[in-house]
């Protein structure tokens, strides 16, 4: 108990909290989007690692952090794109085309890293994104100009989605398209830009592990998050500020998991810290999401005109 007080004391545990949760908050919000319009995207494992790779390989050659940003955005926005194409477009099974997404983002990263660097024993580093030591806020302070944009994100999406009219028509399309399209609203453009915006997000939540919180590219380096993103968006029953929340709690057990380690508690065996963030999510998850309000129009693909 005392080295549980002493972790939980220590500045440095809150400030990897933050670090950790951050692409999780991108990628939440991101499925989010793409799940108040009514499409579930399951590509987000592959294009996070997507927008990994091309926002380092952006910087490595040359460019800056932010083009990197910019382009691992470009990525995800491409392949949300032909997620809704697929889906939206020719309303084939949303599942299959997200688990086809998610191989073939990862695939092609994987495959442009080994024709990129043949030879490399060790990954090529980048700069990552400095510290925002000029802030002047404490544990904020310590962390990247990514999580300061996955914060403001927060309330941003928000506002949107219940205060706007665009907003309104998301909302419309993803619980009730045919009333959607009586009032004049495009389903099939609503849906497909929020697909698209939302999977941008995940893109950007893919480049903070390359830019921000590594300075390079390896395989297996998204290892779940994606899937943990789709997971945490059922357990804020489709709210932006919960999804904050989420994140934040599992990135709390995360990092928890690895103070315990470095405490020293032998007579445990390490698997039962890896799987106790996994546990515990699940454990909220499904007390949480009985009473979770879906979207109704979530995985059915809509046609114009039909009843």
């Amino acid at each position: 108990m005392t080295e549980l007080m002493d972790i939980l004391a220590n500045p440095a545990f809150w400030i990897a909290t933050l670090r950790v949760a951050t692409p999780l908050v991108l990628g939440t919000l991101g499925v989010l989007l793409c799940e108040r319009a009514g499409v579930l995207n399951l590509g987000i494992e592959g294009i996070m690692v997507a927008g990994a790779f091309t926002g380092w390989l952006t910087v490595h050659a040359g460019h800056g952090l932010w083009t990197g940003v910019l382009v691992a955005a470009l990525t995800g926005a491409a392949f949300g794109l032909l997620h809704a194409w697929l889906t939206v477009g020719l309303a084939l099974s949303q599942h299959v085309s997200g688990l086809g997404i998610t191989l073939l983002a990862t695939s092609l990263s994987y495959y442009g890293y080994r024709v990129g660097f043949p030879k490399v024993t060790t990954p090529p580093t980048v700069e990552p994104f400095a510290p925002m030591a000029w802030l002047g806020i404490p544990i904020l302070s310590a962390q990247t100009p990514l999580t300061l944009l996955a914060l403001l994100l927060v309330p941003l999406l928000a506002w949107v989605l219940l205060r706007t009219p665009l907003g309104l028509a998301v909302r419309m399309v993803g619980e009730n398209p045919q009333a959607a399209e009586g009032q004049g609203i495009p389903v099939a453009a609503t849906r497909t830009a929020s697909v698209v915006a939302g999977s941008a997000l995940m893109g950007v939540a893919g480049a903070f592990l390359t830019l921000s919180a590594f300075n390079a590219f390896f395989f297996n380096m998204v290892n779940g998050r994606g899937w943990i993103c789709v997971a945490l968006v059922v357990f804020a029953s489709w709210r932006p500020g919960k999804a904050l929340l989420g994140a934040l709690l599992f990135a709390f057990f995360d990092a928890l998991q690895l103070r315990l380690q470095q405490a020293g508690e032998a007579w445990l065996p390490y698997q039962v810290y890896l799987m106790l963030p996994y546990l515990l999510s699940i454990l909220a998850l499904v007390l949480v999401a009985r009473k979770a309000a879906y979207p109704q129009a979530l995985m059915k693909p809509y046609r114009k005109g039909e009843r």
